[in-house]
């Protein structure tokens, strides 16, 4: 299951890119939410722990296992997966929705994040 998350993970980081480029913002700030999201979870059990695929839960996991007990992933990584799944949430729900800026700027993190978890992850 890690390796079909990271395969997720790459593939919603690619799609991003591809709906930035059609101009997609709001699809592309979802896709790149998913890339983090997915790559976390995958880190998760690539490290031998289980977690129900749910957004709290891996968030909570991730960071409190691996930021603040492991110290494995640099702090500043601590808010990303929060602060990019409510920029998904107003992608997906709310009138104004994503900006250009807003969705490069999502889509750098979500590329940032998922290098660093590629670099650290034990298959």
């Amino acid at each position: 299951m890690k390796q079909i998350l990271l395969t997720r993970a790459e593939e919603n980081a690619q799609a991003a890119s591809l709906l930035l480029q059609a101009g997609l913002y709001n699809a592309s700030a979802n896709r790149a939410y998913y890339a983090v999201f997915h790559a976390a979870a995958a880190f998760i059990l690539a490290y031998g722990m289980t977690v129900e695929i749910d957004h709290r839960k891996v968030q909570a996991l991730f960071n409190n296992e691996f930021i603040n007990r492991r110290k494995v992933i640099p702090a500043q990584f601590k808010g990303t997966l929060a602060e990019m799944q409510k920029i998904r949430n107003n992608a997906d729900y709310e009138a104004e929705g994503v900006s250009k800026a807003k969705a490069t700027e999502q889509l750098r993190h979500a590329n940032t994040f998922l290098s660093i978890i590629k670099e650290k992850i034990t298959l």
